[in-house]
């Protein structure tokens, strides 16, 4: 072999261990790359996994505040309602007193408006009279 061919050879080897070592560095690179890159994907996962738990906190916090207040709504409602109805209860009551005569309009009103309807009288004993020989 002449000098030239073996420069030619020597450039060739050199020139195809240099690919051989480019690419052996590349594929290195990649695979630090991807072990840094998979690192950097569990983390940013774990935040994302964080702030999605502090967000259902977050919800689940806010529905118990509502349930409280409405809760808390419907209480004073049925308050309301109640004085309402207390005072209704006193009106009539005070409308009926020392009002024999009406009372005793409104009871002969609903006895004739009562079809097939039973009525039970107390006797001295406070004990009703019981119905024995009724037919159905």
């Amino acid at each position: 072999m002449n000098k030239e061919e073996k420069e030619s050879l020597s450039f060739f080897i050199f020139g195809g261990l240099s690919v051989v070592l480019t690419t052996v560095a590349l594929i290195w690179g990649l695979c630090a790359s991807n072990r840094l890159y998979s690192v950097w994907a569990e983390r940013k996962a774990g935040e994302a996994e964080l702030a999605r738990a502090e967000s259902n906190r977050q919800i689940k916090t806010l529905e118990a505040k509502a349930v409280m207040e409405s809760s808390k709504h419907l209480a004073d409602a049925e308050i309301v309602r109640a004085r309402g109805v207390a005072e209704a209860n006193k009106i009539i009551g005070d409308s009926l007193k020392g009002n024999e005569s009406y009372l005793r309009y409104l009871w002969i009103h609903g006895l004739s408006e009562g079809k097939n309807q039973v009525i039970y009288v107390p006797t001295e004993a406070n004990l009703p009279i019981l119905e024995a020989g009724k037919g159905r």
